[in-house]
């Protein structure tokens, strides 16, 4: 039996139409090594898809570029036939080598391609919301997006997409993007260390708009600080609870789509991102980005 989404922290936001709970499920790390191939215990990545949606979690998020194809074959074994309630994000714009790289690939074509690979992979008639990345490995890039937001604007105006959102974007794409089709998310790498966005971030919210936080492969591995080190301390909790508690403090409008292969890492990261956070450990945490 389902857990009401209202006792996962952070409660819920509406992506357009569609309420999701705030914290979500990355699929990402379901996929083999690299994001590539199959994983080592295909048992238990199906269990751990379900289990997100037992918890109540109604936010999942993917890409047919992720294995290629394997977490969303994962997601169709798992979960298919969907319950009502959940909301599954895709991302189109980048395909993988078979050097494991991630190229660009945002013509036209390639879009159409990529969204209707989602479509059947998931068994789904349309997709709720897909994001369009944008820039490369190296991160963001200024280039318009007017040509490859426009064709994905017009799929969706065909009924196959539900809502759009952008992935690896400048504010100037974000605009952009908001001039051709309505934007209900924005998709970027953010966390206590890495805070480029907060601008973005507020903005977004006055309008509406939900900012889910994206982070290198590892987590929050790289992320050294005295700073977190010693909250984590003081709430007698791991250095990962307190980030991703920090975020759903951070704004009302921040997603979190922690990934994991495991169900037990499942109900830690829950109950992590559930951490209170008094005013002195927030303004200390505050400290580490600026």
């Amino acid at each position: 039996m389902s857990t009401p989404s209202h006792s996962l922290p952070g409660g819920t936001w509406a992506l357009g139409d569609m309420t999701v709970t705030r914290f979500g499920y990355g699929a990402m790390q379901l996929a083999g090594p690299w994001v590539m191939g199959p994983p080592a215990d295909r048992k238990g990545a199906l269990a751990v898809l379900r289990e997100a949606v037992g918890l109540g979690i109604t936010h999942i998020d993917t890409s047919d570029a992720y294995g290629p194809r394997i977490t969303n074959e994962l997601i169709r074994e798992a979960l298919h036939p969907y319950p009502e309630s959940l909301r599954i994000v895709t991302k189109v714009g980048a395909v993988r080598d078979a050097q494991g790289g991630w190229p660009p690939a945002r013509r036209p074509e390639d879009l159409r391609r990529q969204v209707h690979d989602n479509l059947t992979s998931l068994r789904l008639d349309a997709l709720d919301l897909v994001n369009l990345r944008l820039g490369d490995a190296e991160g963001r890039r200024p280039d318009s997006l007017a040509e490859a937001f426009g064709t994905l604007a017009e799929l969706r105006r065909q009924g196959l997409i539900r809502h759009l959102g952008v992935s690896n974007a400048t504010e100037d794409q974000v605009a952009e993007a908001r001039s051709i089709a309505p934007v209900v998310c924005v998709q970027n790498m953010y966390n206590l260390a890495h805070r480029h966005d907060d601008e973005l971030i507020d903005r977004l919210a006055g309008d509406g708009i939900a900012y889910v936080p994206f982070f290198p492969l590892g987590g929050f591995t790289p992320l050294q600080s005295s700073a977190l080190t010693a909250v984590a301390a003081r709430s007698g909790a791991t250095p990962m609870s307190v980030a991703l508690a920090w975020l759903l403090q951070r704004s009302p409008n921040i997603l979190l789509i922690p990934g994991t292969s495991s169900t037990a890492h499942l109900r830690e990261n829950i109950a992590g991102a559930g951490l209170p956070l008094s005013d002195e450990d927030l303004t200390e945490l505050d400290g580490i980005g600026r």
